[in-house]
């Protein structure tokens, strides 16, 4: 059926009793199939296949993608194969529970390549793989709890849009009308050719693969894959004299990280991203590795490793220049950016702080919908109960003071009503800028160690994104007729299914399954890599170094050079400028300084891949603007999301595989 919606005059004036009535009446489907065995275990699996390349591009890029709209994609090709060979096809809801289940998945990677990794990193030790899994696990379900009291306010009665969520609706009821499997089949199409092409490059790109193919199993004395580095060719004619080596400030350019390779994930990432973030991305590169860096070295400020920059032998890499210097600024602007663009939404405030207050012109809780809603009782009974076993596990297992854990539940919860407040209004959770607020708050507190600011940050973060994830989940099962109660059980199946896939892979995939505190390797240097730089952890222990080097005494400032100190002062104000014309222009103004402060951690290839798939599409959509209906339209604008994701997904899950072949079967 057509998707049916209140006029604004209804949400205004209408109660909430006549709001739900009418829902009941006019969009619930009643008892058709929603969470089923087969969507259960498909959105299991789709989930847990996600949430492996949701951890892979958080390693290399900091983001957590969205899975939603590949994952209706997915199931609705699957299921319609599934039909042709005699199944029964799906049914839209079901579908809609499949992306529920998926997406909760996918964003169970959030805390392992950002506050937890950065909590190993600051403190030298793994934490233990069950206590991650148990940690994740317990907070996401608190995050459930604490979602569906808010749900009866910003869906129910507020009718606020949650634009990813919508999207996913209108997509599903697209697919599942007459006429429309088509494209949804083109989609699907796509995104399998795209994924196909993805990952048989990255198949004879992997080392090894090709070793085990071409030396294990053919008897190859060596093996070849396909080089990676687009540069090679030109120092192949520098080995050979015939070009000369390019340095910057004497400094060879591949120790500036200035040495592009080719990564058809970060191509798919950047296709999402949009060009105006992209094109900030390279800029903060840029400006870092090819301006900033070099004058501060050419300065003195950044002193090489080992070596002489004289003698020709001086050794920096991107991750000394990094951890040494252009940290701080780059940090500073992400910070400040992040902060400006979230107290700039007063109105996100009031809503949040609203939904404290019980609405006067409808009931608390409506019988016509008591045996649909999730209980509000599990929730006055299970927020406490689950905030008492993460203040346990803040003091038990990360050394945080019993009064600090306490005081971070209230907090919490407040923070999970701002969260849930944004993305309600415009789509963006914005998780990683709230949990600055407890890592200041408890930071300046304790400064002794860096659990309290980290972890109580992690479980605000884990607590507020589940909350605000599960409402944009529940949107569109709200537009489309569903079940909320079994949307909340769809979102915890998921939570497990990306704790499960996501937290045994994270060990092996970064090394850490084999990490040997005697061997002389820090955790911190086990898993970061050429390939994986971990920008969102870089973040968190930047502001965690950060809090240390305010709050923690004399001792702790002398991190702080002065040239640090300049570069923060102006990478803070140049951020606030570009964040208010930002917000002044109605996003117009072409920088982003998040965007900016994050190219100066990522690895400039990174950065450069994902503007070159940025301006893939910028330049199609342009070139096909006027030829609507085409197939080269529907392909490469109508069919943008799914190609991308068929980037990521292929690039990631082979490149994990080649990983694991190096662990399990070479070694």
């Amino acid at each position: 059926m057509a998707l049916q919606q209140l006029t604004a005059e209804q949400v205004r004036t209408w109660t909430l009793e006549q709001k739900d009535r009418w829902w009941f009446t006019n969009v619930y489907r009643g008892d058709m199939a929603q969470l089923t065995l087969r969507s259960a275990v498909t959105g299991f699996l789709l989930g847990g296949l996600l949430s492996a390349t949701n951890l892979y591009v958080g390693a290399k890029t900091g983001w957590t993608l969205g899975v939603g709209l590949t994952s209706v994609i997915l199931a609705f090709a699957l299921y319609r194969v599934f039909s042709r060979l005699g199944a029964r096809d799906m049914t839209i809801l079901e579908n809609n529970c499949v992306q529920s289940i998926a997406t909760a998945a996918g964003y169970m990677t959030m805390p392992l390549t950002s506050g937890l990794a950065a909590y190993m990193w600051a403190t030298n030790q793994v934490l233990p793989l069950w206590q991650i899994l148990v940690f994740n696990v317990v907070l996401s379900c608190m995050g459930v709890l604490v979602a569906f009291p808010m749900k009866r306010r910003f869906i129910n009665d507020e009718q606020h849009p949650f634009p990813e969520g919508r999207a996913c609706g209108v997509v599903l009821d697209t697919l599942y009308h007459s006429g429309a499997a088509a494209k949804g089949m083109l989609q699907a199409k796509a995104l399998a050719v795209a994924a196909a092409i993805a990952g048989f490059t990255s198949f004879i790109a992997g080392e090894s693969y090709m070793k085990l193919i071409q030396q294990k199993w053919l008897g190859f004395s060596s093996s070849w894959h396909l080089p990676v580095k687009l540069d090679g060719w030109y120092y192949w004619l520098v080995e050979k004299g015939h070009a000369p080596l390019p340095k910057l400030a004497g400094v060879d350019i591949r120790q500036l990280a200035l040495s592009p390779g080719l990564d058809l994930a970060m191509i798919g990432a950047g296709g999402l991203m949009g060009i105006r973030v992209a094109s900030s991305l390279l800029l903060g590169a840029l400006l870092n590795f090819v301006v900033v860096a070099p004058i501060m070295i050419s300065l003195g400020e950044i002193q090489p490793r080992e070596g002489s920059i004289a003698a020709g032998t001086a050794v920096f890499g991107r991750a000394y220049i990094l951890n040494n210097w252009a940290l701080w600024y780059g940090i500073t602007m992400m910070v400040v950016a992040s902060l400006v663009a979230l107290f700039a939404k007063p109105e996100i405030f009031v809503a949040a702080f609203k939904s404290l207050q019980r609405r006067r012109n409808g009931p608390a809780q409506n019988d016509l919908l008591r045996g649909i809603e999730l209980p509000l009782v599990l929730s006055w009974i299970g927020v406490p109960v689950f905030g008492a076993i993460g203040v346990w596990m803040l003091h038990a297992w990360f050394g945080v003071n019993w009064v600090l854990g306490a005081l971070a539940i209230p907090l919490i919860l407040v923070l999970a009503l701002i969260a849930a407040s944004s993305t309600a209004l415009t789509g963006i959770t914005p998780s990683a800028s709230l949990s600055k607020i407890p890592q200041f708050t408890f930071g300046a507190l304790d400064a002794r160690t860096p659990a309290p600011n980290l972890m109580t940050a992690v479980m605000s973060s884990e607590v507020a994104s589940n909350a605000s994830n599960l409402l944009m989940d529940i949107k569109p099962g709200y537009m489309l007729g569903a079940k909320p109660r079994q949307q909340a059980i769809g979102h915890v199946i998921g939570i497990v299914a990306g704790a499960i896939a996501a937290t045994p892979l994270f060990f092996v995939l970064f090394g850490l399954n084999n990490f040997d505190p005697a061997a002389g390797r820090s955790v911190a240097d086990t898993m970061v890599s050429d390939k994986f730089a971990f920008p969102g952890a870089v973040q968190w222990k930047g502001v965690s170094d950060l809090v240390a080097a305010v709050f923690g005494g004399p001792e702790a400032s002398g991190l702080l050079t002065t040239s640090i100190v300049w570069s923060i002062a102006i990478a803070g104000f140049a951020a606030l400028v570009m964040e208010v014309l930002r917000i002044r222009t109605n996003n117009r103004f072409p920088l982003s300084p998040l965007a900016i402060g994050l190219g100066v951690v990522l690895p400039p290839d990174s950065s450069f891949m994902m503007f070159l798939g940025a301006a893939l599409f910028w330049y199609a959509a342009r070139k096909l603007q006027s030829q609507p209906g085409t197939r080269a339209h529907e392909i490469w604008v109508g069919s943008q999301e799914p190609i991308c994701a068929g980037l990521i997904a292929g690039a990631a899950l082979v490149g994990i595989g080649d990983i694991l072949v190096k662990v399990f079967v070479l070694s």
